[in-house]
């Protein structure tokens, strides 16, 4: 419950206050010129094996929480593999200096100092682009932006994708996504 806000005042009182907190700047929020959210990735985004450049897009975040003390960005196609999904992107221990990432950081040029990523479901260190099965149908690839209250992950840079975004989920202090499709 947002402080300030009592349980015992009306739902819209209650509403007020959420909307000025929001407002206040401590909702995180992502933004990206290359994805729209709801809408097909550009073939920038798509893997170089289904014709595309392979390229992680720019994201820019901002609203972070206090006592955020590093970020991590991640994209996972929740479609693939018979829903079990895929991960395209994990990269973390990005400094609060660093509210962005430029496009092609996925592949290790232009990353923030510090900054770590591991390997993806396609078994290499950075960003894999959307490349779904031919008549799969529409996959969504969410990129998620964690706000962490720690400067550097806990876990070791040989850690499997799927402990570390469980790591994330549980200690992340907000998030923020965009969701894009890709079918072929």
């Amino acid at each position: 419950m947002v402080s300030g806000c009592s349980f015992h005042r009306r739902v819209f009182a209650n509403a007020a206050c959420f909307v000025l907190w929001s407002a206040d700047g401590h909702a995180l929020e992502l933004a990206s010129p290359d994805v729209t959210n709801g809408a097909s990735l550009k073939l920038a985004q798509v893997n170089t094996h289904c014709g595309g450049e392979n390229r992680s897009p720019a994201l820019a975040w901002s609203g972070a929480p206090k006592g955020t003390a590093s970020f991590a960005v991640t994209m996972f196609d929740s479609d693939a593999n018979g829903g079990r999904g895929f991960w395209h992107w994990l990269v973390f221990d990005i400094p609060t200096t660093a509210p962005n990432l430029a496009a092609g950081a996925g592949s290790g040029s232009g990353l923030p100092g510090g900054a770590v990523q591991v390997d993806n479901d396609f078994g290499t260190a950075g960003y894999g682009g959307a490349c779904p099965p031919p008549g799969s149908g529409s996959h969504h690839y969410t990129i998620t932006v964690y706000a962490l209250p720690t400067a550097q992950l806990p876990l070791g840079h040989n850690v499997g994708a799927s402990a570390i975004a469980t790591w994330l989920k549980g200690h992340s202090l907000a998030t923020a996504t965009l969701t894009g499709t890709y079918k072929r």
